[in-house]
């Protein structure tokens, strides 16, 4: 069995022509390497190709720098952004919170029992630690940032300072409940995952579960996503429903939605910190577990 410390994970996006697996494969084989996983799609509408490969060293001591550098100029043959990092090597993760803990909680208990591996560098919030008087922050900074109208732009620039100063890779809305101006979304791009819940039709405003259930809708769900400048129009990484029924009550819409919110930022969080999401211009490309 191969040791997981000592595997890599190869992800590469490129214009598509004939030769790329080869060129890869022929490249891993030359340099010692065993594949362990590979997937790979060929987008026909945009004309690029994605691949991610999990592989390790099995003869020879090529290391990590050596393996980019050597590689560069197969990627540069291709024209493709590529990268290679080593599989158990934890990203450093930021979490902003509002009220509404739920996703906040369940990232935690995640994070402790190790189901999603990663460098928990900080929380965020709007509210007061006493807010999260229930949960377990024990050796997690914690930064209380209040926000108004008039303090928004001065806010952000302190959550951009802790994001900095923790050296944080990835940032998470796990339900803060407050919209990132285009500046801050700009300086986050591709390093922040946000969720919300998604209706057919849309609700928009305060109490999105009441307004779905006065209009008796059949299916609640939540999608997560990158943050960008366009209001929860981002990039989807991850989507899940759930049916509802007429003997549901505003109350059950909120519990059920609740359900959604947590599983599916998880998932989304987790095929993140494995490179297991690519982008793909306005969409992503996810290589499922």
């Amino acid at each position: 069995m191969s040791n997981p410390e000592l595997q890599f994970i190869l992800t590469l996006a490129c214009p598509n022509r004939p030769g790329i697996v080869a060129g890869v494969s022929t490249f891993l084989f030359q340099h010692g390497c065993n594949i362990l996983e590979a997937q790979q799609f060929d987008d026909t509408e945009s004309g690029r190709f994605f691949m991610r490969t999990v592989f390790n060293v099995v003869e020879g001591e090529a290391g990590l720098e050596a393996l980019k550098t050597e590689f560069a100029a197969i990627a540069e043959g291709f024209k493709a952004a590529f990268s290679i990092r080593p599989k158990a090597e934890k990203r450093r993760v930021l979490l902003l919170a509002s009220k509404s803990d739920h996703c906040l909680a369940d990232l935690l208990y995640r994070w402790r029992i190790g189901e999603i591996p990663m460098d928990l560098v900080g929380i965020v919030s709007n509210h007061p630690r006493e807010t999260y008087a229930h949960l377990d922050f024990d050796g997690i900074p914690f930064h209380h940032l209040p926000v108004t109208k008039a303090t928004k732009l001065e806010q952000e620039t302190e959550i951009w300072d802790v994001f900095k100063s923790s050296r944080a890779e990835l940032a998470v809305l796990a339900r803060y409940m407050q919209v990132l101006s285009d500046g801050l979304a700009a300086k986050l791009a591709g390093r922040c995952i946000n969720i919300h819940h998604s209706f057919l039709p849309g609700f928009k405003g305060a109490k999105p579960y009441h307004q779905a259930h006065a209009r008796g809708v059949k299916l609640i769900g939540a999608t997560a996503h990158y943050v960008t400048s366009d209001l929860d129009e981002g990039p989807i990484i991850e989507q899940d429903v759930e049916r509802i029924s007429h003997q549901d009550s505003p109350d059950d819409l909120v519990r059920k939605g609740r359900d959604i919110e947590r599983r599916v930022l998880a998932r989304a969080l987790a095929w993140h910190l494995q490179d297991r999401v690519i982008l793909n211009g306005s969409k992503t490309v996810v290589f499922r577990d």
